[in-house]
Formats: structure tokens, C-alpha cells, sequence
């Protein structure tokens, strides 16, 4: 309310209103918008798999046991350590700029590669941490009995352990989902013609910054019913235990 009543009494509310809200420049830009929003998707669509291997991968590694895995479980710790202490959009240039820079040949220095593997490694650390912490809410009981049935460690992992970390840990999943699709966008400052870019491709021609708020909503429109979801989820799992 306070916004509503007291924003627009501010002396330079007409000109914001021209640069951030232009109906016309939106009407102009949106379907555009959408057409590179598709960018953005096929660019997820191939990181969110990577991801969930290699991040519970990385969860295994660090969860085995054996005194021989000692290395493995070293390299995981490594891996979480240093993808998940330097920033997203650092990773992204220093792989998406510094590999290409090598000198490959097409289609090798391709930035939507370099991009995606920058997008691969960063969030698989924290996917991985976040497996490792539903493999840990199992109880050593359930190690135990499928133990004395005769079964495996291999078999003790794949079968009872792992199902049930999965499931304790998807709604924290769907949130590193949401929050992969959005830095999908960070691509754009090595060269990718997302929607982000496109936004900015619009702002110039047009001198206006509507197509900003253009790329906000499709944000929106995609993010909210995901996080909605999200949240169902987890309140499903909270009625469950209760």
C-alpha cells in the first residue's frame, strides 16, 4: 500500500514510468523475449542431469567407507571446497574465457559449453552436499539390518540407503533447481544470447529498460509455480514424519 500510494509522488516517477514500464516497448519485446528464453532452457535442460550424477557421485565418494576410498573421499572434499568457496560467475569466466582461450577448434570453444561445465561444477558441489546430508539421515540401524540379511555394501547403498536419502532430500533439490534456472542467465557475460543478453540487446536499441522487466516476468512465471511446488513438498514431508 505504501508503495502504491506514496511512489508515484515522487518527482521523477513519470520518467521511471516511461523507462521501466512502457507498455508498448513491452508488447514489442516480450515475444522476442520468450524466443530466447528457449536458450535458457535447452542450456538447463542439459546441466540439471549432470548435475544429479555428478553431484551424487561426488555424495558417494565422500560417504565411502573403506580406508582404500581415503583418496576419493579426499578428492570429494577438494571438490566441495572449491566449488562451492568461489563464486558462480567467477567459475563461469575463468572456465567460459580461459578454456576457449586455449585455442580449440570449433565447436570445442564454444561458450555455452565452457558455460554449462562452469554451471555443471559449481552446483554439483552443492548438490553433492546436499545428498551426502540425506544419506547421512539414515539411520546406521538400516546399514545394520540389511547388513545381517546377507546383503552387500554396494547393495546395502543402492537399495536401502539411497532410496530413501532421494526422498529426504527433494525438496531442497527442487530449490537448487530453481536457483539453477535463474543463473543460467550469468552465461550471458561470455557470450550466450539468453534471455538475459536479449533483455540487454533490447534496453540498447530501445533506451528503455522495460525488456528487463519483460525478462523478470517470464522469470517469475516459470519460478513461482516451481516454488510453490517445492513447498508443497516439503510440507507433504513434514505431515509424513509428524
Amino acid at each position: 500500500a505504501a508503495i502504491v500510494i506514496f511512489v508515484p509522488m515522487a518527482p521523477g516517477w513519470e520518467k521511471v514510468q516511461r523507462s521501466f514500464f512502457n507498455g508498448g516497448v513491452l508488447a514489442d519485446t516480450f515475444p522476442k523475449l520468450l524466443e530466447a528464453f528457449k536458450v535458457n532452457v535447452m542450456i538447463f535442460a542439459l546441466c540439471a542431469p549432470a548435475i544429479a550424477i555428478l553431484g551424487l557421485l561426488i555424495a558417494l565418494a565422500r560417504d565411502a567407507k573403506s580406508p582404500a576410498f581415503f583418496p576419493l573421499r579426499i578428492f570429494g572434499a577438494a571438490f566441495t571446497d572449491v566449488f562451492r568457496g568461489v563464486p558462480v560467475i567467477l567459475t563461469v569466466y575463468l572456465i567460459g574465457f580461459g578454456i576457449p582461450g586455449l585455442g580449440l577448434p570449433r565447436p570445442y570453444n564454444s561458450p555455452y559449453i565452457w558455460g554449462s561445465l562452469a554451471l555443471i561444477l559449481t552446483y554439483s558441489a552443492y548438490v553433492a552436499e546436499i545428498f551426502r546430508s540425506g544419506i547421512e539421515s539414515v539411520h546406521n540401524s538400516q546399514r545394520s539390518a540389511a547388513l545381517s540379511l546377507g546383503l552387500s555394501e554396494k547393495q546395502v547403498m543402492r537399495d536401502v540407503v539411497l532410496p530413501q536419502a532421494v526422498r529426504n532430500v527433494v525438496p531442497s533439490q527442487m530449490n537448487m533447481l530453481i536457483a539453477l534456472q535463474k543463473d543460467v542467465s550469468l552465461l550471458s557475460f561470455i557470450g550466450p544470447v539468453e534471455i538475459f543478453r536479449q533483455a540487454g540487446v533490447f534496453k540498447s536499441l530501445t533506451a528503455n529498460f522495460t525488456p528487463y522487466v519483460g525478462a523478470a516476468i517470464i522469470f517469475l512465471i516459470v519460478t513461482i509455480p516451481a516454488t510453490r511446488y517445492a513447498d508443497y513438498l516439503m510440507a507433504k514431508q513434514r505431515k509424513a514424519r509428524s
